[in-house]
């Protein structure tokens, strides 16, 4: 809690760190004190030092109540230690006749390395709308321009919580805002930073088939079965 309002949840280790730190405990709730920003600033540094931070991104995310009012800025590193809601856009690719166009996350990304995902997807920054990511993300995973596209279209939004498969202790509570397109025949995706092992075209029955065999990540499964 900041001044009354609900800002994410933690379990039981990570509360140990915050207590060291900007929190104290308060009528069965855990209240940050001072200036928001830099009491998330100096619990991030306190998780990192204590391992709890295995990828520290200097990136910051938005911190918002539920209103949507934005209150301050985190480390991204530490959104889920903290369960921290954010957001997040992707972008579902199609060929002309109906095929998925998806990538396969690069093998040493620090969650889901290896398995397959959409054609893009990315988190929205703090300073950044959906729009700027989806443009920003598209460039930078699939080396495309948003002129390229045919039939760009929003698809719709899914909201997802649950416990982190991938950061111990973490929570995941975030809404993912997608998109869908057409590659125009002759236009295929090309990875600008470094972050996809390859782009595959699959069929819908192939997708199904790796959908099954859950080798897709769960925030691609969630937007591949949206009608």
């Amino acid at each position: 809690m900041w001044r009354g309002a609900a800002i994410g949840s933690a379990e039981p280790p990570v509360l140990q760190v915050l207590k060291l730190s900007q929190v104290v405990e308060r009528g069965g709730a855990f209240e940050i004190e001072g200036e928001l920003g830099a009491s998330l600033a100096a619990i991030a540094e306190a998780l990192r030092d204590h391992g709890y931070i295995r990828a520290w991104r200097n990136e910051q995310l938005a911190v918002r109540d539920a209103s949507g009012t934005l209150l301050a800025t985190v480390e991204r590193g530490a959104v889920r230690l903290l369960g921290i809601a954010t957001q997040a856009v992707h972008l579902l690719g199609f060929s002309a006749d109906g095929d998925h166009w998806v990538q396969q996350r690069s093998y040493d990304k620090p969650d889901d390395p290896g398995l397959w995902d959409t054609l893009m997807g990315g988190m929205v920054g703090a300073s950044e709308s959906v729009q700027d990511t989806l443009e920003r993300e598209t460039w930078e995973e699939a080396g495309l321009k948003l002129s390229q596209l045919e039939s760009l279209v929003p698809g719709g939004e899914v909201v997802t919580r649950r416990p982190s498969a991938n950061v111990p202790h973490g929570y995941v509570d975030e809404k993912l805002v997608f998109y869908r397109c057409v590659l125009p025949e002759g236009v295929e995706p090309s990875n600008m930073d470094g972050e996809v092992a390859q782009f595959r075209r699959m069929s819908p029955a192939e997708v199904r088939e790796r959908l099954e065999r859950l080798e897709f990540t769960i925030d691609a499964s969630l937007m591949l079965v949206q009608p």
